[in-house]
């Protein structure tokens, strides 16, 4: 049979313990081991029972444990030091203010499909992902002023296991957002914050918005599993890189215009400064650029400018990263398809469909008229792009030489930075 409802139960702690939550709710746990020893010491075999997972650890302990816990000097003494190292680390100066400058940005915005930050928020499925979570968390140890966007995956990815016949099988686990190291984002009335997408002929597409703390940077993840959305629209965010080409742009959608959309709520309802750059992790979020032409050409408290103007203003604060050496690897939508979403009921009502066609048009040697390329898209809105090592710079300046065929192969305008890891983590 299955079940109607789910519900998740949080247990309430003594006083002397909610430093726990405090550490449980900030994944900067998942790189620090001090963190990680105070969970393991509030009982080290539920710990490993539970993964090395402090929400599920936290729900999972007895209350006879818990009292007596809260009664265990040396206990709170360790979990003391750990709460105040964790708030001086969020609030302390750190390389970031005490080096970029008075004309360093104030705020970044970085746009991501998949998160690698740690396996109990499994939102990643390799590279792309890991980098991303990496990225977020060398961002925090550095003090760098960055905001992160990406999907909340009602599946996340899928995970493998091998038959008895050595054929690879797949299974897509449920997540429940209450079980995992998340916080809804409300509005001042307590109300949940959401934002909404216009679609072609139906409703209005609703997202939620969790926040999850890397450090000191927030992670914004759009949820459309939600009771206001039609079946199809609460299948948006369902699982990472699936479905057909029209659920992918739908998710893409959501990402790039949500996303936007998404960081406006939560910088007016926090105090924290509207993004100055805004970071495209390879082509998926590229629509981002689309609501924000959007914002300043037709939304109502905009400046109404035109759209080339609007066009040369957002590509002066927008970064493109390309991560894929070869072009399968790149989303192409049928031309087709996205005429018809930008057309009438429109994602960015009042932007003109053949300028956005224009974006994603392929009109070089070699390229097909018939697709709209988020890759294509993507630089055409960015005003700096990269590779992500030395190599892949040269094979997508080989790749993309057509977007500017006056330069020479060596002079196209992407460079590139090799990536890196978090050390602390790996």
């Amino acid at each position: 049979m299955r079940a109607i409802r789910r519900f998740t139960v949080r247990p309430v702690l003594p006083v002397e313990l909610s430093a726990l939550e405090e550490l449980a709710g900030n994944l900067r746990w998942s790189w620090h081991p001090g963190a990680q020893d105070v969970f393991q010491a509030a009982d080290p075999d539920v710990w490993e029972q539970v993964g090395h997972d402090p929400v599920r650890l936290l729900g999972s302990l007895t209350r006879s444990r818990l009292e007596a816990l809260a009664a265990d000097q040396e206990f709170l003494a360790q979990l003391t030091r750990e709460r105040d190292d964790l708030r001086r680390y969020l609030s302390e100066d750190r390389w970031y203010q005490r080096r970029a400058g008075e004309d360093a940005p104030t705020s970044v915005a970085y746009f991501s499909p998949e998160y690698g930050i740690t396996a109990v928020l499994p939102q990643y499925s390799g590279g792309l992902g890991i980098l991303a979570g990496d990225h977020l968390k060398a961002a925090s140890d550095l003090g760098a002023p960055v905001i992160g966007v990406g999907l909340l995956y009602r599946h996340g990815y899928f995970k493998q296991s091998l038959s008895r016949d050595g054929w690879q099988e797949e299974s897509y686990p449920v997540l429940d957002p209450d079980e995992l190291p998340l916080t809804v984002l409300r509005e001042a009335d307590g109300s949940r914050a959401s934002i909404t997408i216009p679609l072609p002929g139906g409703p209005d597409l609703v997202a939620r918005i969790w926040v999850a703390h890397v450090g000191r940077v927030p992670l914004l993840l759009l949820d459309s599993d939600i009771e206001e959305n039609p079946g199809h629209y609460r299948e948006v965010t369902d699982r990472l890189y699936g479905g057909t080409s029209e659920h992918r742009l739908r998710q893409e959608l959501l990402l790039g215009i949500g996303g936007v959309r998404a960081l406006r709520v939560f910088c007016r309802l926090t105090g924290a400064p509207a993004p100055e750059v805004f970071h495209t992790n390879e082509g998926h979020a590229g629509f981002l650029g689309l609501e924000r032409i959007r914002e300043l050409t037709v939304a109502t408290d905009g400046p109404g400018l035109d759209f080339d103007t609007a066009l040369d203003i957002s590509r002066a604060g927008t970064v493109f990263t390309t991560h894929t050496p070869v072009p399968a690897g790149i989303d192409r939508f049928p031309r087709e398809l996205i005429e018809q979403y930008f057309s009438g009921n429109s994602p960015v009502p009042g932007v003109p469909v053949d300028r956005i066609l224009a974006l994603g048009e392929e009109d070089y040697a070699g390229g097909d008229p018939g697709v709209f390329n988020m890759a294509v898209m993507g630089f055409r809105l960015a005003q700096r792009a990269n590779g992500v090592s030395q190599l892949h710079g040269e094979v997508s300046r080989e790749m993309f030489h057509g977007l500017w065929p006056a330069f020479d192969e060596a002079e196209v305008p992407i460079g590139s930075i090799t990536n890196g890891v978090h050390g602390p983590t790996w």
